[in-house]
């Protein structure tokens, strides 16, 4: 059964010297795969193991940490939901569209997903449960009230945000996260990254605009 600590902090909560933890997680995860350990883990991040079972709870409480602050680096900016024009909604999806292709090539978040493509298959489901709900699950309902919110102020068209978000991570993830998870060295430099994000962004407000007369249109 999973468990994770119910007050680990997360997001913005978490102080300098946790995220300084956390990455030093990752970079084991990179290394070692699913051998990571706490007692690996104190000992890469300079700290006992009791500050971490403070900290993070237990193995998964620390894994969920982990994932959560990679989650973290794709923003999703604060909109004005009274003020939104199509450039506003535009620049905030190329935003996400950007900073979700950095994560999702960068070296930790493969090394990360492959240990739990590896869990998905065995008796250890843990790691699996743990990127999907704290990397997928949870950036889709960080960008879905910006979907929700374009649609009430006539920017786009869409019966079902859910819909609307696979439609835009289709777009945008194309079939480059199973390439690298396989194995391919792709390289995508910044202006790649950010060519891509225009492009999906693009694709998406073609597919969604709304014929109703958008503002900002």
């Amino acid at each position: 059964m999973l468990q994770t600590s119910t007050d680990q902090p997360s997001g913005n909560a978490l102080t300098p010297r946790q995220k300084a933890v956390l990455d030093a997680a990752l970079d084991l995860m990179v290394e070692a795969g699913d051998q990571l350990t706490m007692t690996a883990v104190a000992k890469r991040a300079s700290c006992s193991k009791e500050t971490l079972y403070k900290w993070f709870g237990d193995r998964d409480g620390l894994l969920t940490a982990t994932v959560r602050w990679q989650a973290s680096r794709v923003r999703v900016p604060t909109v004005d939901r009274a003020r939104m024009d199509m450039a506003q909604l535009t620049a905030t999806l190329e935003q996400f569209a950007s900073d979700w292709l950095t994560v999702i090539t960068s070296k930790t978040s493969i090394a990360l997903n492959r240990v739990a493509v590896g869990h998905a298959g065995s008796a250890k489901r843990g790691l699996g449960t743990i990127v999907l709900e704290n990397g997928r699950f949870a950036l889709a309902e960080r960008l879905k009230p910006v979907l929700l919110a374009a649609r009430e102020a006539g920017l786009i068209s869409f019966d079902d945000a859910e819909t609307a978000f696979r439609t835009f991570f289709g777009l945008v993830a194309r079939d480059v996260q199973m390439r690298v998870l396989l194995g391919e060295k792709l390289k995508l430099s910044e202006a790649d990254i950010q060519a891509d994000a225009r492009r999906a962004t693009h694709q998406f407000l073609t597919l969604h605009r709304s014929t109703d007369g958008a503002k900002g249109s």
